[in-house]
């Protein structure tokens, strides 16, 4: 069906197409054409407080859901602001839809300073993410957001930025809304399923490594280990797609020596949806001496960082569930050694108990608020990639979102805020540095004005503290890393929040059950890192 509709309608007319409920960004005044048609449509708006935060929200909020999450910004300098948040989502395989507009079609080529003019905003962004397209039509704007749609539904998820011209967004034209057709899943080939049943119906000693890509794919990932008897690590974006608890599950963090001692000693692994990345490893490659096993809806990533001796390019539920389903034809009983997953699951947790010592209460803590079916969104600090990564439990797949690969900070809160607005009846809580809060710290004003019942938790160690001790290691004098902390509860006071300072873990979980159960956001500051 044609409808005469301004670019802005056709914009918003496509997004709702496609299912899309929720929208974060900020109105300027280049984009108030789709604000216009936005307050006519049933999507509801999310208003952060800088782009940035939109930027994480809408991450966070397509982890949670395993859908596209949509930003949108005005030109130049607000899209720009959003960048870093992109860049995150492009890092962790993060489904995002970035729109802004664009300088007007007839714009001079090198510019005329122009509001908000950037050089190049397309090519800029087009760095960074999968791709960005800049429209040319009125006509064009519904068959460009299907496109971004079956690029971040089809295969590998990652953002895409797609930039519409100022002057299209009041034109009007003839427009038809164009749907995306759903993909269906990508399925390996019969030789190479055949061969790793092969693979792993021999195995003594498997062992499987699950990324952020398995997340979709938990209840065929847990039917394989458990035919296999197979040990399982996670990453920490594949943290809870195998339960903790589980008499399988090893833990999440790829870093500790146990892990590398489990995969040295496997005859077989298993590596499902993830780059065996330099950013979970840490410390250097693995050494994997057994057969490698590799399943990824990416056929670059299926090479990148390991050569495996057998690859399958598939969606990582589809692989393994007939990996599963051939199992129980080619075997019936797990490995000869029934006790391995359980050593290797107490030399883990000693590890990461002694690089999480300072952390414990405040992880206990954490577990005990958030149960079963809590999220937490943690920032790049030390409390949780030290702390929380492998000392909190997980129970279910997207419940620990973490800024992995680019390592951004302020992640945190704006990615809470995403998370509980998309499943608002489960605890979602964030944690962050002292440092890392400031830089998204406004965006607590944003929870307060929706009303979220949502714990802050802020583990001050007086700065930087990550960078002090790589100083101090690398024997260079240690400056420029200590803050003056602000007095943050009453900072979170004054923006319509509730702010504790809290003195022991004991007093740490009962501040965070008030705070899932309060009528606002709650911060909660742990001055020299309390617990």
């Amino acid at each position: 069906m044609t409808d005469q509709l301004t670019g802005g309608q056709a914009l918003v007319a496509a997004l709702e197409a496609h299912g899309t409920d929720t929208v974060f960004g900020i109105p300027g005044t280049h984009n108030l054409p789709v604000y216009a048609a936005l307050a006519d449509s049933p999507i509801r708006h999310i208003l952060p407080r800088h782009e940035q935060g939109a930027g994480f929200a809408a991450d966070g909020w397509a982890r949670v859901t395993g859908r596209p999450g949509v930003c949108v910004t005005t030109t130049g300098p607000a899209v720009l602001n959003a960048a870093t948040a992109a860049a995150q989502s492009y890092s962790d395989s993060v489904p995002v839809l970035l729109i802004s507009p664009g300088l007007p079609l007839g714009h001079p080529g090198r510019g005329n300073g122009y509001l908000h003019e950037v050089k190049d905003q397309r090519a800029a962004l087009d760095a960074i993410v999968a791709y960005s397209h800049r429209v040319t039509s009125v006509a064009e704007i519904p068959l460009a957001v299907a496109h971004a749609f079956a690029a971040m539904t089809g295969g590998r998820p990652r953002p895409v930025h797609l930039e519409i011209p100022l002057d299209l967004l009041d034109a009007t034209a003839p427009v038809q809304v164009a749907v995306t057709t759903p993909v269906a899943p990508v399925t390996a080939g019969r030789a190479q399923i055949a061969a790793a049943t092969t693979a792993l119906a021999a195995a003594r000693r498997p062992v499987i490594i699950a990324g952020g890509g398995s997340s979709g794919a938990a209840h065929s990932l847990r039917h394989v280990a458990e035919r296999l008897g197979a040990p399982v690590v996670t990453t920490a974006n594949g943290k809870g797609t195998f339960p903790d608890g589980h008499p399988l599950a090893i833990g999440a963090g790829l870093h500790h020596t146990a892990v590398r001692e489990l995969v040295a000693g496997s005859d077989v692994v298993l590596a499902v949806g993830t780059e065996l990345a330099p950013a979970d490893l840490w410390f250097g490659p693995l050494d994997i001496p057994g057969t490698l096993i590799r399943i990824d809806i990416d056929a670059q990533a299926l090479t990148t960082n390991a050569l495996p001796d057998i690859g399958l390019v598939a969606d990582a539920a589809e692989a393994l569930k007939a990996l599963g389903t051939r199992l129980e034809a080619a075997r019936t009983t797990g490995p000869a050694d029934p006790g391995r997953a359980a050593a290797a699951r107490r030399d883990f947790t000693a590890a990461a108990r002694a690089e999480g010592a300072d952390y414990l209460g405040l992880t206990a803590a954490l577990g005990q608020a958030l149960g079963r079916d809590g999220i937490l969104a943690g920032d790049s600090t030390m409390a949780c990639y030290y702390g929380a990564l492998s000392n909190l439990p997980a129970h279910h797949p997207r419940s620990f979102l973490y800024p992995t690969g680019l390592g951004t900070l302020g992640y945190g809160l704006p990615a809470a805020i995403g998370a509980k607005v998309a499943r608002p009846d489960a605890p979602v809580v964030a944690l962050h540095g002292d440092g890392g809060l400031m830089f998204t710290v406004q965006e607590l004003a944003t929870a307060a004005q929706l009303r979220l019942p949502l714990p802050v938790v802020v583990w001050d160690n007086g700065g930087y503290g990550e960078i002090r001790n790589e100083m101090a290691d690398r024997g260079d004098p240690v400056h420029a890393v200590d803050l003056a902390a602000p007095d943050f509860p009453a900072l979170a006071r004054s923006m319509g929040c509730h702010g504790v300072r809290v003195e022991d873990a004991a007093q740490l979980a009962t501040a965070l059950q008030t705070g899932l159960g309060s009528d606002r956001p709650t911060l909660i500051h742990l001055p020299g890192g309390t617990p």
